[in-house]
């Protein structure tokens, strides 16, 4: 945890030394603000529920769990201030990752490849004025956009052609705090709690064209750290 909060960290000032001082002023009274962070993706996900095991990989014991792993990726989140104290975010990323086994007679093996999301979220959030320290807490819709997966050589092994993990909706909750160090910058802190599954579909020229369907809950701890301006 603490690698991932320190690579996420340097990421975030890394892409603030390369931005260009704004043209408009800053003002810590703005209507906009713009975040650069570095962001770890963290999920916290397992298999919640078996819908079509028609290949018997589950039955058969060479998977009874899964997981994915850890990432860091850079993100912009943009925010509308309609009062002082209320605004609504919303950021932008892509985030990365490989499914492995993690129980069964396949432990460790990689199951889903490459699979590439696009979390789109939008929180409503209250800060609390306490003058240059202004923590906040949000709630929101979140979508979690599949853009890509595709079987690891070690499934297409076991007969599977092509993956498919769905698009969902799920909720989003989040705390922090943003302190100002003038001109309208601020160092910001960010944690969100998601709740979101994703249904897989693994398949193979079996019956039916589908070797496994399960759901899975995702659910990840997404931590941010960088630079904000407000203008």
């Amino acid at each position: 945890m603490k690698k991932i909060l320190a690579v996420a960290l340097s990421t975030a000032m890394s892409a603030a030394m390369f931005t260009p001082t704004p043209a408009l002023a800053g003002s810590t009274d703005g209507k906009i603000q713009i975040k650069l962070l570095g962001t770890g993706v963290l999920p916290d996900g397992s298999v919640k529920e078996v819908k079509n095991d028609t290949a018997g990989l589950v039955a058969g014991g060479v998977v009874t769990n899964t997981s994915a792993n850890d990432n860091v990726v850079p993100t912009v989140a943009i925010e509308y201030f309609f009062t002082p104290n209320v605004s609504l975010e919303t950021i932008c990323c892509v985030t990365g990752h490989h499914v492995t086994i993690s129980g069964g007679a396949a432990k460790g093996v990689v199951a889903v490849d490459n699979v590439q999301l696009i979390p789109a979220t939008f929180t409503l959030k209250y800060h609390m004025p306490f003058g240059p320290i202004k923590p906040y807490v949000g709630v929101g819709p979140t979508l979690f956009i599949m853009i890509n997966d595709r079987p690891s050589a070690a499934v297409k092994a076991l007969g599977v052609t092509r993956t498919k993990m769905s698009s969902e909706l799920g909720v989003a909750v989040q705390a922090g705090v943003d302190v100002a160090i003038g001109n309208g910058y601020s160092l910001s802190l960010d944690g969100k709690k998601y709740w979101v599954s994703t249904e897989a579909t693994f398949y193979a020229p079996v019956a039916g064209g589908i070797a496994l369907q399960t759901k899975h809950k995702l659910d990840p701890w997404v931590l941010s750290a960088g630079l904000a301006y407000r203008f």
